[in-house]
Protein backbone atom coordinates (compact mmCIF):
# COMPACT_ATOMS: atom_id res chain seq x y z
CA UNK A 1 0.00 0.00 0.00
CA UNK A 2 1.24 3.17 -1.27
CA UNK A 3 2.08 6.08 1.91
CA UNK A 4 -0.56 8.09 0.98
CA UNK A 5 -3.12 5.57 0.76
CA UNK A 6 -1.93 4.90 4.09
CA UNK A 7 -2.27 8.60 5.21
CA UNK A 8 -5.56 8.71 3.43
CA UNK A 9 -7.19 5.40 5.45
CA UNK A 10 -5.49 7.15 8.85
CA UNK A 11 -7.96 9.86 8.05
CA UNK A 12 -10.89 8.16 7.60
CA UNK A 13 -10.04 6.14 10.96
CA UNK A 14 -9.60 9.16 12.95
CA UNK A 15 -12.90 10.79 11.14
CA UNK A 16 -15.28 7.66 12.50
CA UNK A 17 -13.28 6.52 15.32
CA UNK A 18 -12.28 9.63 17.12
CA UNK A 19 -15.00 12.40 16.16
CA UNK A 20 -15.66 12.39 19.90
CA UNK A 21 -13.51 14.84 20.98
CA UNK A 22 -13.06 12.95 24.32
CA UNK A 23 -12.49 9.91 22.19
CA UNK A 24 -8.47 11.01 21.57
CA UNK A 25 -5.62 8.77 24.09
CA UNK A 26 -4.95 10.26 26.87
CA UNK A 27 -1.50 8.92 27.90
CA UNK A 28 -0.55 11.17 30.59
CA UNK A 29 -1.96 12.30 34.01
CA UNK A 30 1.10 14.90 34.20
CA UNK A 31 -0.06 18.41 32.84
CA UNK A 32 0.90 19.19 29.30
CA UNK A 33 3.21 21.59 27.66
CA UNK A 34 1.43 24.58 26.63
CA UNK A 35 3.04 25.79 22.98
CA UNK A 36 1.67 28.76 20.61
CA UNK A 37 3.19 29.00 17.16
CA UNK A 38 2.82 31.98 15.51
CA UNK A 39 3.48 31.77 11.75
CA UNK A 40 3.95 35.39 9.73
CA UNK A 41 3.54 34.69 5.96
CA UNK A 42 6.66 36.61 4.73
CA UNK A 43 8.21 38.23 7.52
CA UNK A 44 11.75 40.10 6.74
CA UNK A 45 14.09 40.60 8.93
CA UNK A 46 15.43 43.41 6.89
CA UNK A 47 12.35 45.87 7.49
CA UNK A 48 11.67 43.97 11.16
CA UNK A 49 14.87 44.60 12.64
CA UNK A 50 14.71 48.73 11.50
CA UNK A 51 11.18 49.05 13.07
CA UNK A 52 12.55 47.21 15.92
CA UNK A 53 15.56 49.63 16.42
CA UNK A 54 13.00 52.47 16.13
CA UNK A 55 11.01 51.10 19.08
CA UNK A 56 7.53 50.68 16.67
CA UNK A 57 7.40 46.66 17.58
CA UNK A 58 7.47 46.44 21.01
CA UNK A 59 6.06 43.09 21.34
CA UNK A 60 8.38 41.01 18.75
CA UNK A 61 11.15 43.55 20.62
CA UNK A 62 10.27 42.01 24.05
CA UNK A 63 10.06 38.41 22.76
CA UNK A 64 13.78 38.99 20.76
CA UNK A 65 14.98 40.09 24.12
CA UNK A 66 13.80 37.48 26.41
CA UNK A 67 14.18 34.53 23.69
CA UNK A 68 16.38 33.13 20.67
CA UNK A 69 16.11 34.75 17.51
CA UNK A 70 17.72 33.93 14.07
CA UNK A 71 17.21 33.80 10.62
CA UNK A 72 15.50 30.45 9.36
CA UNK A 73 16.84 28.79 6.19
CA UNK A 74 13.72 27.93 3.70
CA UNK A 75 13.81 25.41 0.71
CA UNK A 76 14.27 25.90 -2.99
CA UNK A 77 11.49 28.14 -4.55
CA UNK A 78 9.78 28.64 -1.57
CA UNK A 79 5.87 29.28 -1.31
CA UNK A 80 3.44 29.53 1.58
CA UNK A 81 1.77 25.64 0.74
CA UNK A 82 5.45 23.96 0.01
CA UNK A 83 6.82 25.83 3.41
CA UNK A 84 4.02 25.14 5.67
CA UNK A 85 3.83 21.10 4.83
CA UNK A 86 7.11 21.33 5.75
CA UNK A 87 6.69 23.15 8.94
CA UNK A 88 3.64 20.31 9.05
CA UNK A 89 5.60 17.43 7.95
CA UNK A 90 9.66 18.03 8.69
CA UNK A 91 9.92 16.45 4.67
CA UNK A 92 10.32 17.59 1.38
CA UNK A 93 7.91 19.20 -0.74
CA UNK A 94 8.47 16.20 -3.06
CA UNK A 95 8.03 13.52 -0.20
CA UNK A 96 5.06 15.32 1.52
CA UNK A 97 2.87 15.84 -1.58
CA UNK A 98 2.41 19.37 -1.66
CA UNK A 99 4.95 20.74 -4.16
CA UNK A 100 3.06 24.03 -4.81
CA UNK A 101 -0.06 26.19 -5.27
CA UNK A 102 -0.90 23.80 -7.67
CA UNK A 103 -0.35 19.80 -7.95
CA UNK A 104 -0.80 17.94 -11.19
CA UNK A 105 -3.18 20.60 -12.19
CA UNK A 106 -5.53 21.28 -8.93
CA UNK A 107 -5.19 23.28 -6.04
CA UNK A 108 -3.26 21.66 -3.00
CA UNK A 109 -5.31 20.27 -0.59
CA UNK A 110 -4.94 17.97 2.28
CA UNK A 111 -5.90 14.89 0.80
CA UNK A 112 -2.72 14.89 -1.36
CA UNK A 113 -0.60 14.94 2.15
CA UNK A 114 1.36 11.98 1.55
CA UNK A 115 3.38 12.51 5.56
CA UNK A 116 1.13 12.30 8.66
CA UNK A 117 1.49 16.45 10.09
CA UNK A 118 2.22 17.52 12.99
CA UNK A 119 -1.22 17.74 14.12
CA UNK A 120 -2.42 14.04 13.69
CA UNK A 121 0.79 12.87 15.56
CA UNK A 122 -0.18 15.58 18.57
CA UNK A 123 -3.78 14.57 18.97
CA UNK A 124 -2.65 10.98 18.71
CA UNK A 125 -0.35 11.68 21.67
CA UNK A 126 -3.15 13.07 23.56
CA UNK A 127 -1.90 16.62 22.64
CA UNK A 128 -4.88 19.13 22.63
CA UNK A 129 -4.36 21.45 19.31
CA UNK A 130 -6.12 24.32 17.91
CA UNK A 131 -5.40 25.62 14.59
CA UNK A 132 -6.73 29.05 12.41
CA UNK A 133 -5.60 30.58 9.61
CA UNK A 134 -3.10 27.94 8.80
CA UNK A 135 -1.57 27.96 4.74
CA UNK A 136 -2.55 24.56 3.10
CA UNK A 137 -5.28 22.99 6.01
CA UNK A 138 -8.28 22.96 3.82
CA UNK A 139 -10.60 20.74 3.41
CA UNK A 140 -9.48 20.66 7.68
CA UNK A 141 -8.92 17.15 9.02
CA UNK A 142 -10.31 15.61 12.22
CA UNK A 143 -7.97 16.96 15.20
CA UNK A 144 -8.11 16.50 19.01
CA UNK A 145 -9.49 19.66 19.12
CA UNK A 146 -10.38 22.57 16.29
CA UNK A 147 -9.23 23.53 12.96
CA UNK A 148 -10.19 26.22 10.74
CA UNK A 149 -8.29 26.40 7.36
CA UNK A 150 -6.85 29.14 5.79
CA UNK A 151 -4.69 29.61 2.81
CA UNK A 152 -6.00 27.61 -0.29
CA UNK A 153 -9.69 27.54 1.07
CA UNK A 154 -12.10 27.47 -1.98
CA UNK A 155 -15.53 29.14 -1.89
CA UNK A 156 -17.50 32.04 -3.66
CA UNK A 157 -15.25 34.57 -5.95
CA UNK A 158 -12.33 32.11 -4.50
CA UNK A 159 -13.14 29.14 -6.64
CA UNK A 160 -9.74 28.14 -6.84
CA UNK A 161 -8.86 28.88 -3.16
CA UNK A 162 -5.49 30.79 -4.89
CA UNK A 163 -5.06 33.96 -3.14
CA UNK A 164 -8.28 35.41 -2.17
CA UNK A 165 -10.47 35.60 0.85
CA UNK A 166 -14.09 33.49 0.64
CA UNK A 167 -16.58 34.08 3.67
CA UNK A 168 -16.37 31.43 6.23
CA UNK A 169 -20.46 31.08 5.06
CA UNK A 170 -19.65 30.97 1.30
CA UNK A 171 -16.35 28.12 1.54
CA UNK A 172 -17.12 25.30 -0.89
CA UNK A 173 -16.17 22.05 1.59
CA UNK A 174 -15.13 21.75 5.14
CA UNK A 175 -13.43 25.13 6.71
CA UNK A 176 -13.99 24.52 9.93
CA UNK A 177 -13.70 21.13 12.49
CA UNK A 178 -15.49 20.15 14.43
CA UNK A 179 -18.40 21.45 11.80
CA UNK A 180 -20.26 22.22 14.84
CA UNK A 181 -18.50 25.35 15.77
CA UNK A 182 -19.42 27.00 12.74
CA UNK A 183 -22.74 28.10 14.35
CA UNK A 184 -20.76 29.20 17.21
CA UNK A 185 -17.78 31.29 15.12
CA UNK A 186 -20.33 33.10 13.30
CA UNK A 187 -22.36 34.29 16.37
CA UNK A 188 -19.79 35.10 18.08
CA UNK A 189 -17.13 35.96 15.77
CA UNK A 190 -18.98 36.83 12.50
CA UNK A 191 -19.16 35.98 8.92
CA UNK A 192 -15.00 36.37 8.59
CA UNK A 193 -13.05 36.29 5.09
CA UNK A 194 -10.39 33.66 5.40
CA UNK A 195 -7.03 34.43 4.20
CA UNK A 196 -5.90 38.11 2.95
CA UNK A 197 -7.73 39.77 0.08
CA UNK A 198 -6.28 39.05 -3.93
CA UNK A 199 -4.28 41.45 -5.38
CA UNK A 200 -5.75 43.25 -8.13
CA UNK A 201 -4.37 42.95 -12.15
CA UNK A 202 -2.60 45.75 -13.68
CA UNK A 203 -5.47 46.17 -16.24
CA UNK A 204 -8.09 47.14 -13.02
CA UNK A 205 -5.27 49.27 -11.51
CA UNK A 206 -5.39 51.58 -14.76
CA UNK A 207 -6.37 55.20 -14.18
CA UNK A 208 -7.86 54.49 -10.69
CA UNK A 209 -4.16 53.59 -9.19
CA UNK A 210 -4.48 55.73 -5.99
CA UNK A 211 -8.07 54.50 -5.25
CA UNK A 212 -7.60 50.83 -5.83
CA UNK A 213 -4.85 50.89 -3.73
CA UNK A 214 -6.00 52.65 -0.29
CA UNK A 215 -9.70 50.67 -1.22
CA UNK A 216 -8.00 47.06 -1.50
CA UNK A 217 -5.21 48.40 1.63
CA UNK A 218 -9.01 48.96 3.83
CA UNK A 219 -9.82 45.78 3.04
CA UNK A 220 -6.62 44.00 4.06
CA UNK A 221 -6.93 45.99 7.81
CA UNK A 222 -10.75 44.16 7.73
CA UNK A 223 -9.18 40.94 7.56
CA UNK A 224 -6.48 41.67 9.98
CA UNK A 225 -9.12 43.02 12.18
CA UNK A 226 -11.60 39.81 11.95
CA UNK A 227 -8.48 37.21 12.23
CA UNK A 228 -7.33 39.36 15.41
CA UNK A 229 -11.17 38.56 16.95
CA UNK A 230 -10.82 35.48 16.07
CA UNK A 231 -7.61 34.94 17.39
CA UNK A 232 -8.79 36.37 20.61
CA UNK A 233 -12.22 34.76 21.07
CA UNK A 234 -9.86 31.40 20.15
CA UNK A 235 -7.60 31.69 22.70
CA UNK A 236 -9.95 32.77 25.56
CA UNK A 237 -12.89 30.17 24.81
CA UNK A 238 -10.87 27.40 23.55
CA UNK A 239 -7.63 27.31 24.94
CA UNK A 240 -5.87 24.26 23.67
CA UNK A 241 -2.71 22.91 24.66
CA UNK A 242 -0.78 23.11 21.22
CA UNK A 243 -2.16 26.31 19.20
CA UNK A 244 -1.29 26.95 15.67
CA UNK A 245 -1.95 30.55 14.60
CA UNK A 246 -0.73 32.49 11.16
CA UNK A 247 -0.95 36.26 9.75
CA UNK A 248 -0.83 36.22 5.68
CA UNK A 249 -1.64 39.81 5.12
CA UNK A 250 2.21 40.45 5.39
CA UNK A 251 2.98 38.81 2.17
CA UNK A 252 -0.09 39.32 0.30
CA UNK A 253 0.71 43.69 0.52
CA UNK A 254 4.40 42.89 -0.14
CA UNK A 255 4.54 41.34 -3.51
CA UNK A 256 3.25 44.39 -5.10
CA UNK A 257 3.42 47.22 -2.46
CA UNK A 258 6.73 46.62 -1.56
CA UNK A 259 8.82 50.47 -0.68
CA UNK A 260 10.87 49.66 -3.80
CA UNK A 261 13.11 52.56 -5.25
CA UNK A 262 12.58 53.96 -8.88
CA UNK A 263 15.71 51.90 -10.19
CA UNK A 264 13.98 48.81 -9.15
CA UNK A 265 12.36 46.28 -11.62
CA UNK A 266 8.86 47.07 -12.08
CA UNK A 267 8.95 50.63 -10.48
CA UNK A 268 5.95 52.54 -11.47
CA UNK A 269 4.77 55.76 -9.45
CA UNK A 270 2.27 56.12 -10.10
CA UNK A 271 1.85 52.81 -8.15
CA UNK A 272 4.58 52.82 -5.95
CA UNK A 273 4.59 56.23 -4.40
CA UNK A 274 1.06 56.11 -3.04
CA UNK A 275 1.07 53.99 -0.18
CA UNK A 276 5.28 53.63 0.96
CA UNK A 277 4.19 52.85 4.63
CA UNK A 278 2.01 50.05 3.08
CA UNK A 279 4.10 47.06 3.23
CA UNK A 280 6.29 48.73 7.20
CA UNK A 281 2.80 49.35 8.38
CA UNK A 282 1.78 45.58 8.17
CA UNK A 283 4.24 44.90 10.39
CA UNK A 284 3.38 47.79 12.85
CA UNK A 285 -0.43 45.81 12.61
CA UNK A 286 0.71 42.34 13.09
CA UNK A 287 3.34 43.72 16.51
CA UNK A 288 -0.38 44.49 18.24
CA UNK A 289 -1.88 40.98 17.14
CA UNK A 290 1.65 39.60 18.93
CA UNK A 291 0.33 41.48 21.99
CA UNK A 292 -3.35 40.17 21.90
CA UNK A 293 -1.49 36.78 22.01
CA UNK A 294 1.20 37.69 24.77
CA UNK A 295 -1.74 38.27 26.97
CA UNK A 296 -3.28 34.63 26.62
CA UNK A 297 0.60 33.40 27.87
CA UNK A 298 1.52 32.21 31.14
CA UNK A 299 4.91 31.75 32.64
CA UNK A 300 4.70 28.03 31.44
CA UNK A 301 4.07 29.07 27.92
CA UNK A 302 6.33 28.50 24.99
CA UNK A 303 6.09 30.74 22.36
CA UNK A 304 7.66 30.09 18.41
CA UNK A 305 7.53 32.80 15.73
CA UNK A 306 8.19 31.52 12.46
CA UNK A 307 7.94 33.13 9.06
CA UNK A 308 8.18 30.77 5.81
CA UNK A 309 10.35 32.36 4.10
CA UNK A 310 11.35 36.47 3.59
CA UNK A 311 10.33 38.97 0.61
CA UNK A 312 12.62 40.49 -1.91
CA UNK A 313 12.42 43.10 -4.63
CA UNK A 314 13.20 41.34 -8.10
CA UNK A 315 16.31 41.19 -8.67
CA UNK A 316 17.39 38.77 -11.94
CA UNK A 317 15.08 36.71 -14.16
CA UNK A 318 14.46 32.89 -13.71
CA UNK A 319 13.23 30.55 -15.91
CA UNK A 320 10.09 29.46 -14.08
CA UNK A 321 9.00 33.51 -13.80
CA UNK A 322 7.66 35.42 -10.77
CA UNK A 323 4.79 33.39 -9.17
CA UNK A 324 4.02 31.36 -12.41
CA UNK A 325 1.71 29.06 -10.20
CA UNK A 326 -1.02 31.69 -9.81
CA UNK A 327 -0.20 34.69 -12.13
CA UNK A 328 0.16 37.62 -10.66
CA UNK A 329 1.13 40.61 -12.95
CA UNK A 330 1.52 42.97 -10.24
CA UNK A 331 4.36 41.67 -9.12
CA UNK A 332 7.53 43.78 -7.90
CA UNK A 333 8.76 41.84 -4.77
CA UNK A 334 8.78 38.00 -4.62
CA UNK A 335 9.90 35.16 -2.31
CA UNK A 336 9.99 32.06 -4.91
CA UNK A 337 13.82 32.49 -6.22
CA UNK A 338 15.19 29.32 -7.10
CA UNK A 339 17.93 30.07 -4.16
CA UNK A 340 16.24 29.78 -0.88
CA UNK A 341 18.81 31.62 0.65
CA UNK A 342 18.28 34.48 -0.81
CA UNK A 343 14.97 34.90 1.41
CA UNK A 344 15.09 33.53 4.36
CA UNK A 345 12.46 33.36 7.08
CA UNK A 346 12.38 34.30 10.43
CA UNK A 347 12.41 32.05 13.84
CA UNK A 348 12.24 33.31 17.32
CA UNK A 349 11.12 31.14 20.90
CA UNK A 350 10.30 32.46 24.13
CA UNK A 351 9.52 30.34 26.92
CA UNK A 352 10.21 28.71 30.16
CA UNK A 353 13.22 26.67 29.25
CA UNK A 354 14.17 29.05 26.31
CA UNK A 355 17.77 31.09 26.52
CA UNK A 356 17.41 34.75 26.88
CA UNK A 357 18.68 37.63 24.98
CA UNK A 358 20.21 34.44 22.33
CA UNK A 359 20.90 35.17 18.52
CA UNK A 360 21.92 32.23 16.21
CA UNK A 361 23.94 33.09 13.52
CA UNK A 362 23.89 32.12 9.90
CA UNK A 363 20.95 29.87 8.65
CA UNK A 364 21.39 27.07 11.49
CA UNK A 365 17.37 26.58 11.60
CA UNK A 366 15.74 25.01 9.51
CA UNK A 367 11.93 24.56 8.03
CA UNK A 368 12.43 20.70 8.82
CA UNK A 369 13.21 21.91 12.00
CA UNK A 370 10.01 23.15 13.39
CA UNK A 371 8.15 19.77 13.67
CA UNK A 372 11.06 17.89 15.47
CA UNK A 373 11.31 20.58 17.50
CA UNK A 374 7.40 20.57 18.64
CA UNK A 375 7.71 17.00 19.45
CA UNK A 376 10.78 17.18 21.64
CA UNK A 377 8.56 19.85 23.33
CA UNK A 378 5.79 17.05 24.31
CA UNK A 379 8.19 14.54 24.89
CA UNK A 380 7.31 12.97 22.06
CA UNK A 381 9.96 10.82 19.81
CA UNK A 382 10.51 11.93 16.43
CA UNK A 383 9.64 9.78 13.69
CA UNK A 384 12.68 8.72 11.58
CA UNK A 385 10.71 9.39 8.60
CA UNK A 386 11.48 13.45 9.39
CA UNK A 387 14.31 15.38 7.49
CA UNK A 388 14.69 18.26 10.83
CA UNK A 389 16.47 18.11 13.88
CA UNK A 390 15.12 19.32 17.50
CA UNK A 391 16.74 22.68 18.12
CA UNK A 392 18.53 21.81 21.16
CA UNK A 393 20.88 24.86 21.37
CA UNK A 394 17.44 26.62 22.21
CA UNK A 395 16.98 25.40 25.59
CA UNK A 396 18.28 25.80 28.65
CA UNK A 397 18.10 22.37 29.57
CA UNK A 398 16.78 20.01 27.28
CA UNK A 399 16.66 17.06 29.36
CA UNK A 400 14.42 19.27 31.08
CA UNK A 401 11.79 19.42 27.73
CA UNK A 402 11.80 15.54 27.17
CA UNK A 403 10.98 14.92 30.55
CA UNK A 404 7.71 17.53 30.51
CA UNK A 405 5.70 14.19 29.41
Amino acid sequence: MSSRLKFLGLVLALSIVWAPLSGWAQNSSKPKPKVIVLGVNGAEWDFLRPLMVRGELPNLSKVVEQGVSGSLKTISAPNCPKVYTTFFTSTSPQDNGITGFVVGGQTANTHMLKSEPIWAILSKNGVSVGMANVPATFPVMPVNGYMISGMLTRGKDCEDGIMCAPKLSEVSGEAVYPRSMVPELQSKVGDFLIDCARIPSLDSLKGKEEQSIRAWLAKVSEIRGQQAKLFEYLLTNHPTEFTFLVQSCEDRVGHWLYPIQPHNVGYDPKLHSVAVEAFPDQYRAFDKVLGLILKHMDADTTLLIVSDHGIKPLRYQEAHGAHADHGMDSVIAKHDFADGDEVPGAFVAMGPNIKKGSHIMGLQVSSYDIAPTILHLYGIPVPKSMKGRVLTEIFENTSKVASAR
